[in-house]
């Protein structure tokens, strides 16, 4: 998720950009959900992008404000009803090009074959899921905030958790930026999202020991979300595992 105060800092990922991945099998359905994620998510910028000078407000009243999720009550008036709305409504709304473009490329890459896996409609509740949590953690760490969190990288989180778990093999083709140097590289899928996760963390102790700015990036959101996703994820293997009557590993 991104913190409208800040000016969003470069993330790490832009120096790990996911061109394609390896799951190690064939994809066995249309991702209808994650298209319709994206579409959403792209139709809600270009509203955006025509509010001008409205944008402020827009953002105001749909974003994720910590103190009016703890208080249950509005800071604005154009706020939804219940306040709680805006737990879902800012997972749709992103800061810029920038911000957009790489939450959708990760959804994409990443989100197919999880969907795949999980199902369309356990995929859609289990994207929504990660959102929600991944607020709620923003929200506790700043209960009195009165800055609105916007953005789909804690749900996102959680589908980078769901893949590591479902496809702990996979391979990832990824173009590095390397300070000047520009190159094609294959990682596995382990590397990548442990070294994004592993910076999440640590970016998060580092800003609340006040040493950090977090340059609006709300790390803790991140966490929160793959935190969720790893758990839901965890869950739904041993409940399928339980149906079919197969050995959890």
């Amino acid at each position: 998720m991104h913190l409208t105060a800040g000016q969003g800092g470069r993330l790490e990922r832009e120096t790990m950009i996911p061109i394609q991945d390896d799951p190690g099998r064939v994809r066995r359905s249309v991702p209808w959900v994650t298209l319709l994620l994206i579409a959403a998510n792209a139709v809600v910028f270009a509203y955006e992008l025509s509010l001008g000078p409205s944008l402020q407000a827009f953002i105001q009243a749909y974003g994720a404000i910590p103190r009016q999720i703890t208080t249950g009550q509005p800071l604005v008036s154009a706020a939804p009803s219940p306040v709680y709305i805006t737990l879902i409504t800012s997972m749709f709304i992103h800061a810029g090009f920038l911000h957009i473009g790489g939450n959708m490329l990760f959804l994409w890459i990443f989100g197919d074959n999880v969907e795949d896996s999980l199902g369309h409609p356990v995929y859609l509740g289990f994207y929504l899921f990660c959102g929600i949590v991944a607020g709620l953690v923003q929200v506790a760490v700043s209960p009195l905030s009165t800055i609105p969190a916007i953005g789909a990288s804690g749900a996102i989180a959680g589908v980078l958790a769901s893949y590591l778990l479902l496809f702990p093999r996979a391979v990832v083709r990824t173009l590095l930026l390397i300070g000047p140097f520009i190159t094609f590289s294959r990682l596995s899928a382990l590397l990548m999202i442990g070294v994004w996760i592993l910076f999440q963390v640590v970016s998060g102790v580092v800003e609340l020991a006040g040493s950090g700015s977090g340059d609006g990036v709300a790390f803790w959101a991140h966490v929160g979300g793959f935190a969720a996703g790893l758990s839901a994820t965890a869950l739904w293997r041993l409940a399928s595992h339980y149906q079919t009557g197969e050995p959890s590993s």
